[in-house]
């Protein structure tokens, strides 16, 4: 086992990857005080599986308990696919006592950028059992014909 911790380890499956934007954190297994609560860390960072099936690429966000008008889903820069949202802490009544908060609250934002081959032009966004599914269709590839031709002597 080595003593020197691998720099190209992390949420990156290929750091070489252009089309993954997300950055390796050296600090991530230290216990620092962060802006960031504890109780809002589980929002914060909102899990994102990203599949590519020959005809599209597909997006699946957990984001349970937020409606569909509290989520939006952006093209930027014609390439760049950006996922955010927000859920608002639960308004306090001075009567009540809280035992125990455990879901969490706040902002989120995600971005992905995006292969050549996805039409921007026709991105689809369905959110069912607190699963966002974004659907962006890919551009057929042409085929190459290929011909052999023989050589005359």
């Amino acid at each position: 086992m080595s003593l020197i911790p691998s720099f190209f380890s992390g949420p990156r499956s290929n750091v070489f990857d252009p089309f993954s934007m997300d950055v390796w954190d050296p600090f991530k297994d230290f216990r620092f005080p962060a802006p960031v609560s504890a109780e809002n860390s589980a929002f914060v960072n909102t899990r994102v599986d990203w599949k590519e099936t020959p005809e599209a690429h597909v997006f699946k966000v957990d984001i349970p308990g937020l409606k569909k008008e509290e989520v939006k889903v952006h093209i930027e820069d014609d390439r760049v696919l950006q996922i955010s949202g927000e859920r608002n802490v639960e308004k306090e009544d001075k009567e009540d006592t809280w035992h125990r908060v455990e879901r969490s609250s706040g902002k989120f934002m995600r971005k992905f950028r995006l292969p050549e081959n996805a039409k921007v032009n026709q991105v689809k966004a369905s959110m069912e059992n607190g699963v966002l599914t974004v659907t962006i269709p890919k551009q057929e590839v042409k085929k190459l014909h290929v011909k052999a031709i023989e050589i005359s002597d």
